[in-house]
């Protein structure tokens, strides 16, 4: 039953996804209750505010990414809260505030929640070893993990905190296009199906 399931699932991969990820069948096969789980709890947490405690370890995750990010970096974070507050826009499940955000450490600080989405990753891969089947701790890993997928996305604030690091980023992202054009390297891979050679 589960080859089945697998073969329609990497058969339906091959047509939306690269090959590389369609290889991961029982690593996506295991995240697959998850994300359904996901899909549940935000159509039920959009209906009533009881549902925020299903998010609540995505949440945590969440702000502490920011936490974390934001110490490594020098952002200087101070209070964390995971406390649901009713906003003018809706709700806000939690908050870090960072007291020394610059152009340096804007991005990573506000866009760490990104990092979250390793943790349910990580954990498939550890429980996908060759032979595996689902047990029950795996029902329970499956609605911890679900929120992770709610919570890696950074909300509008953060990303427009992060807009400040732009000016950086893009400067980084030129110097890397020119010196990989220079060097031949990954400009050279891009290029060349167009018939257009790069460097030696």
């Amino acid at each position: 039953m589960r080859a089945l399931l697998l073969y329609h699932l990497m058969a339906g991969c091959a047509a939306v996804a690269p090959a590389w990820l369609c290889r991961q069948g029982d690593v996506l096969l295991y995240l697959a209750p998850s994300l359904a789980l996901a899909a549940l709890i935000h159509a039920l947490a959009r209906r009533h505010p009881f549902f925020f405690l299903f998010t609540l370890a995505g949440t945590i995750c969440h702000e502490l990414a920011h936490f974390i990010v934001g110490l490594l970096t020098g952002a200087r974070p101070g209070s964390l809260t995971v406390v649901p507050k009713r906003t003018a826009g809706g709700w806000q499940l939690g908050a870090v505030t960072l007291a020394r955000v610059r152009w340096y450490n804007a991005a990573p600080a506000a866009l760490a929640p990104l990092l979250v989405l390793l943790l349910p990753i990580w954990v498939a891969v550890l429980r996908t070893a060759p032979g595996w089947h689902f047990r029950w701790l795996d029902a329970g890993l499956a609605l911890l993990l679900a929120p992770q997928f709610l919570a890696c996305w950074p909300s509008a604030a953060d990303w427009k905190i992060a807009m400040r690091s732009m000016p950086a980023l893009l400067l980084a992202l030129l110097a890397w296009l020119g010196y990989s054009y220079l060097d031949g390297g990954v400009m050279r891979r891009l290029l060349q199906p167009w018939g257009i050679s790069v460097g030696a």
